[in-house]
């Protein structure tokens, strides 16, 4: 098989369903060998299947190359392992695709610690600990004098990014990652390692009931932007958020200062009523849960 990452080889974690799973089988028809990493987990993170299994098969009857994991990439140990299975099975590492993610979603006056902690570990850790694995052997790469072209897609949300009600635990995490691509693209440029994420929509078993049954939202239509942005034509796309729903793409644009006003000195407090009403009526208001600025929608 031949194609636009053609010989690459690829960690998606979260790989045996939904959006994970297109990411899988798309990188494997575009000529990439995969490492379909995933707990086989229900949506809350329990239980445990034999998908990925299906995932690696589905793979292997197209002429490509994959294996299974099923290491846990919220455990700093297991992401280790994760990295070396890719490189003692294949030779090597180029992308990684940060992709699991489990839902416990509830109103913050209902939210248990354990339902707080438990989204924030898959999510947050779970985008950490690879990256943090993978970026070290890329950087030792580097500084051997090798050449190194890597990828990181990291995986944020809109509800990270504009905010959806219900989802505090899920959106502080996901907004966590989306600062986290930032950071990382500016620590890595140096090693020849780009860092972007996604805010994908799509239908899936984690958002049922959040996006409507047959709307134009399907899973395997997230892949081709995760896999052009890890192919060599994107080396020069760095820390940046992509929306990305069917065939809809667009620049998520991160927070930036906006009005300001300077008094020179320390402000008394009952100064701040006649001040700061006025910087928020010329402010941009925060953007709708669907990314669009009110009285702005396209």
């Amino acid at each position: 098989m031949s194609g636009i990452v053609d010989g690459r080889v690829v960690i998606v974690t979260g790989a045996a369903r939904g959006i994970g799973r297109g990411h899988a089988l798309e990188f494997a028809r575009q000529g990439a060998k995969v490492v379909v990493n995933d707990l086989g987990a229900e949506v809350d993170g329990t239980g445990s299947s034999g998908a990925a299994a299906e995932v690696v098969a589905e793979i292997e009857a197209l002429g490509g190359e994959a294996i299974v994991n099923g290491e846990d990439v919220s455990d700093f140990d297991g992401a280790e392992r994760l990295v070396r299975a890719a490189i003692e099975r294949f030779g090597d590492l180029h992308v990684l695709v940060n992709n699991a993610g489990i839902l416990r979603d509830r109103m913050l006056v209902n939210m248990s610690a354990e339902e707080w902690d438990a989204v924030i570990r898959v999510h947050l850790r779970g985008t950490f600990a690879p990256l943090r694995h993978a970026a070290a052997y890329w950087r030792g790469k580097a500084k051997a004098g090798e050449a190194v072209d890597a990828r990181i897609i990291n995986t944020t949300s809109s509800s990270g990014i504009y905010g959806n009600p219900g989802q505090g635990n899920y959106g502080a995490a996901k907004a966590g990652i989306a600062g986290l691509t930032v950071i990382a693209a500016r620590e890595l440029e140096r090693y020849g390692v780009t860092v972007n994420a996604i805010a994908p929509a799509a239908l899936t078993r984690m958002t049922e009931g959040l996006i409507p049954s047959g709307a134009n939202a399907d899973a395997d239509d997230i892949a081709p932007l995760v896999v052009w942005l890890s192919s060599a034509e994107a080396r020069g796309i760095t820390g940046r958020v992509f929306n990305v729903r069917a065939g809809v793409i667009s620049v998520a644009e991160g927070w930036h200062a906006g009005p300001a006003v300077d008094k020179g000195g320390r402000w008394d407090p009952a100064e701040l009523g006649a001040v700061i009403p006025a910087l928020v009526d010329k402010a941009a208001p925060n953007a709708l849960t669907n990314g669009q600025i009110p009285g702005r929608e396209a």
